[in-house]
């Protein structure tokens, strides 16, 4: 028999995330008209070098949050795809349009009235960031963030040596640290989380600072 005791969080973050899921359950569910007055939205982008967890963590945080989840991989052109399946780094040019896309794609998916949605893009480039960061300008409700996983080299080889059935061999991993332009302190909307440990760690420490960051801004 219950004893009529509400249930309490086991830690912190499970409060925060019991309360920032009663209000994205709220919002995701609601009429036209509340819809309209839901306040804020957000766009969370995982990013970081191939085999670094992006669609693990990604995943996580959008299964714990009622979220929309965009696995960014799966909106390559094949052209993309093909020359990443033959060691063939991608140029600048190759990523614009792929980039607008997924910009794009983030916004729709806010559309519908959802809370947030949650993106995997590699965006290993300032400039690749800066091209998601036009999302918000149109419509400044939406919040726009960025979680990169941190890891070296010499980690994310051994990861990507090991996945199975995946385009992005581990020849590729050496390329995308050449161009890799970690997020510097002037990039405030982004989160850094080391991942040189276990994933589990990663992907609730990744939970707690989207947690902790919607409820910032709900109570601001």
């Amino acid at each position: 028999m219950s004893s009529g005791r509400q249930s309490i969080p086991s830690s912190p973050t499970a409060a925060r995330i019991q309360a920032a899921l009663s209000n994205s359950i709220m919002i995701n569910n609601a009429t036209p008209t509340a819809e309209a007055q839901a306040k804020d939205q957000h766009i969370w982008l995982v990013t970081g070098p191939a085999g670094c967890g992006k669609s693990t963590v990604a995943k996580h945080i959008a299964d714990s949050l009622n979220f929309e989840f965009v696995e960014g991989d799966e909106f390559h052109p094949e052209s993309n795809v093909e020359k990443m399946k033959n060691g063939i780094p991608l140029t600048d040019a190759d990523r614009w349009d792929w980039l607008t896309v997924l910009r794009e794609e983030s916004i729709q998916r806010l559309s519908g009235g959802k809370t947030g949605v949650v993106l995997t893009c590699s965006a290993l480039k300032r400039k690749y960031r800066d091209v998601i960061r036009v999302a918000p300008y149109f419509t400044p409700n939406v919040h726009l963030h960025f979680i990169y996983l941190d890891a070296t080299e010499e980690v994310l080889l051994k990861r990507v040596a090991a996945r199975q059935n995946h385009f992005m061999g581990a020849n590729m991993v050496h390329s995308q640290f050449e161009v890799l332009e970690r997020p510097k302190s002037d990039e405030t909307d982004v989160v850094t989380i080391n991942v040189d440990r276990t994933l589990d760690a990663v992907k609730e420490d990744a939970l707690d600072k989207v947690v902790k960051t919607i409820g910032d801004i709900q109570s601001s």
